[in-house]
């Protein structure tokens, strides 16, 4: 039998921005107390700018991270995702999108031009970012100097690889062409698990003994997975040396 109050219950109101206060308007309070202080939903309406008219700025964006569950979500989803969510359409889909690529750009430059690869923990800084996120398999390299800054990154291999000789050969041929001294490379699990796979404990015998022959130090295979990293060197899977 159903509920004649419930059915007659009016729709719960939601203000919009404009209807709020100025001090809780998000940009209004990124202005006055920075972006620290804002929440991810402030953030992402200030990035969207309006709403719709069956809901605000503030209430897309809440339904934006619930829908993809939180941000790591959001940022996996591609041009054309974004652009078919209800409320968006492309030009707040290429805000979205270029927002969080910028995020994964400033996370690799580091806190200098050069950054230094001193420990798996610098590795997985520069590239967990932006690889947790990948949903297909990537293999990223790091080209580094003597003191083991940073001169290039690149990525090798993308999807399915058959072969491993195929990443080793790429790495050390752009580590020449660089004249590098040394490198680390690291790559993804779309699973969300970074136990390393026999293929990965494989391709990592293979590229220490490439670049013993061509004396490039391999500093360390770094696997990445969602909120989680492993060192195959800290392990000690795949190198023959500590």
């Amino acid at each position: 039998m159903s509920d004649p109050e419930r059915e007659s219950a009016p729709p719960a109101y939601r203000a919009r921005v404009s209807e709020l206060a100025s001090s809780e308007r998000p940009r209004e309070r990124l202005e006055q107390l920075g972006a620290q202080a804002l929440t991810s939903s402030e953030l992402l309406a200030i990035l969207l700018r309006t709403g719709t008219r069956e809901e605000g700025v503030l209430q897309l964006a809440e339904r934006l991270q619930q829908e993809h569950r939180g941000l790591r979500g959001l940022a996996r989803a591609d041009i054309a995702e974004l652009s078919a969510i209800r409320g968006l359409g492309p030009a707040k889909a290429a805000t979205i999108a270029a927002a969080f690529e910028l995020g994964r750009r400033r996370a690799l430059e580091g806190d200098d031009e050069r950054p230094l690869v001193g420990s798996p923990g610098d590795i997985a800084r520069l590239l967990q970012p932006e690889l947790e996120l990948l949903p297909q398999e990537e293999f990223r390299l790091l080209l580094l100097d003597t003191r083991h800054r940073v001169l290039a990154s690149r990525m090798l291999t993308r999807g399915s690889v058959n072969s491993t000789q195929v990443r080793v050969a790429e790495a050390f041929r752009e580590a020449v062409r660089r004249n590098a001294a040394a490198i680390a490379v690291a790559h993804n699990h779309p699973s969300g698990d970074p136990s390393p796979s026999p293929d990965d404990v494989e391709t990592t015998r293979a590229l220490e003994a490439a670049g013993k022959l061509l004396s490039i130090d391999v500093l360390d295979h770094v696997v990445i997975g969602h909120g989680r990293w492993i060192s195959m060197r800290e392990s000690g899977l795949g190198f023959t040396s500590p």
